[in-house]
This record gives C-alpha cells, sequence and structure tokens, in this order.
C-alpha cells in the first residue's frame, strides 16, 4: 500500500464525489462554504430527501459501501439506504464543503428495554466542526428518525427541540470510553432513549466491519424483513414488516397493516422509491417469510 493509499483511508474521499448530482438530489441550491448555516440546511435536506430502507438486503444483494456504489445508488437511481450508506455519502459531501468530519459509532438502544440484548455499537453518525467555530456538532442523518438539523455536543443542554421534534441529551461518565453521550427522543412511547455513542474516531473500515454485520447476521434486525423510514418535518413514516406508521411529534401515532401486493405503491407515494418490475414481483412474494 502506498503512502498515498494510507491517507485515502482517514478520509471520505470527497473529491471523488458528484458534488452537483447530490445537491440536485436533495434540493440544496445555497451557498457552498463550511458554516453552520450550510450544515443546518444540508442535513435538513439530506435527512428529508433520502429514506431509511433496506430492500436490497430483502431482495438477495449486499450492501456495497464503496462511494461510487453509494452514489450510483442514493444519488443516480434516487434509492434510500441505512446508516452506512448515508453517512458514506455525507461525509464525503461535508469534507468536499470544507467541514471537519469525524465519524462516530453509536449502540441503538431505541426499543431494546423488552429484550434487555446488548446489541452492537453498529450505528453511524458524524462529529463536525467548522472552520471558524469551536462548537462541535452532531451529524445524524442515518438513522431513519431524524433530527433534522446538528445537534451540539454540550454538556447540560437538557431538552432540546429541533423543529417541532423534541430531544435530550445526557453525559454520562464510562470507565472504559470516557464521556458516553446518551440521546433521547420523544415519541409515541414518550421519552425514549434512542443510542448511546462515544467520541472515539471511526473510519471507513470500521464502518465495512460493521455493515458486514448488519447486512448478513442473522441477528441483524434488517436481515428479517422490509425496514423503511421517511422523516419529514410534520411527520415520521416507518414501513416495518408489512405494518405501515405514521407518527407525529406530539406522540400520537396510527398505523394500518398492509397486504402484500399494496408494497410497490405505498414505497412509491410514501417513501419516494420506485422499484423496477421485478424487484417488486420478488417484494410482493414476501421472500423474507420463506421459512
Amino acid at each position: 500500500m502506498t503512502e498515498a493509499d494510507t491517507r485515502r483511508d482517514d478520509r471520505w474521499l470527497g473529491e471523488d464525489l458528484d458534488l452537483d448530482a447530490y445537491l440536485a438530489r436533495i434540493g440544496y441550491d445555497g451557498p457552498r462554504t463550511a458554516s453552520v448555516d450550510t450544515l443546518r440546511a444540508l442535513v435538513r435536506g439530506h435527512t428529508t430527501t433520502i429514506p431509511f430502507e433496506n430492500l436490497e438486503i430483502i431482495l438477495g444483494r449486499g450492501i456495497p459501501l464503496e462511494l461510487d456504489a453509494l452514489q450510483d445508488k442514493l444519488i443516480r437511481r434516487r434509492r434510500g439506504g441505512y446508516c452506512f450508506e448515508n453517512v458514506g455519502v455525507f461525509a464525503a459531501v461535508l469534507e468536499r464543503f470544507g467541514f471537519g468530519v469525524s465519524g462516530l459509532s453509536g449502540r441503538v438502544t431505541y426499543g431494546a428495554l423488552a429484550t434487555g440484548a446488548i446489541r452492537p455499537a453498529t450505528h453511524a453518525l458524524l462529529r463536525v466542526t467548522t472552520p471558524d467555530d469551536d462548537r462541535v456538532w452532531i451529524c445524524d442523518v442515518g438513522f431513519g428518525f431524524g433530527p433534522l438539523e446538528p445537534f451540539e455536543l454540550v454538556d447540560g443542554r437538557g431538552e432540546f427541540t429541533l423543529g417541532d421534534w423534541r430531544y435530550r441529551l445526557e453525559r454520562r461518565a464510562d470507565d472504559t470510553d470516557g464521556a458516553l453521550w446518551v440521546l433521547f427522543q420523544f415519541g409515541r412511547d414518550g421519552w425514549i432513549d434512542r443510542y448511546t455513542f462515544t467520541e472515539n474516531p471511526q473510519y471507513r473500515i470500521d464502518y465495512a466491519v460493521g455493515n458486514h454485520f448488519v447486512s448478513t447476521s442473522p441477528r441483524s434486525p434488517f436481515t428479517t424483513r422490509p425496514f423503511l423510514q421517511r422523516f419529514l418535518p410534520e411527520v415520521h413514516h416507518v414501513l416495518d414488516d408489512v405494518t405501515l406508521t405514521a407518527e407525529y411529534p406530539d406522540g400520537t401515532a396510527h398505523s394500518r397493516e398492509l397486504e402484500p401486493g399494496e408494497l410497490p405503491k405505498v414505497l412509491t407515494e410514501v417513501f419516494d422509491i420506485d422499484l423496477d418490475e421485478s424487484d417488486a414481483a420478488i417484494l410482493v412474494t414476501m421472500p423474507w417469510r420463506a421459512d
């Protein structure tokens, strides 16, 4: 491996990104400067435009994290992805803009209380700084449930709102990793801790390892059924198997069960995903229920 290859390993390859195509995809036409206002606009555009989805796994294909493959899927084919895919593209964008970008890893605790299981640290998010500001921002464009904007990493902040959605950030001591941060979100089940994270830096190779587990392990929730999310300022849409749910900032929600034949139409109308005929045909046969 050459020195140039080594230097590329700890970067996000922003120079290889089709920036114009990405900005058109998320509808951003503002300044191309590394400011906090720009950061907020980019996070909002990405989060509300590119859905969270695991359909490639359900369709029997893998999840490559090479930047060109991510651009082809999320930008050119106007599909979505889960955290590793979204973060891979977004980190390249921020690097290209001139932001300071470090990868972080989170341990999802959302929904884990019922089982008591300890989940692996397989959620990807970003620590971001601007050239003329000493604040540290967390950008989470890959959870599927917002936030709509970056949030400042600061101890003692307590409850805050981003748009109409409510969050709370806590800092706890951790003997192994130093500071352990916990992000809470208010929803239909009240205040729920959604994940913990530390500031230990993660690199593209680290995400490749986590991606392998998430996309292949029978213990991963993303190998067992379709799971999609679309997060908008006023509503959070979720498709979990064949249950379609709409959640609102005040904590209310409503759900309905879909017939398999409805799935392609719902993907188009709710999640802005158009599958080709062959993939749609596979999806309506519900292959994840083959057992």
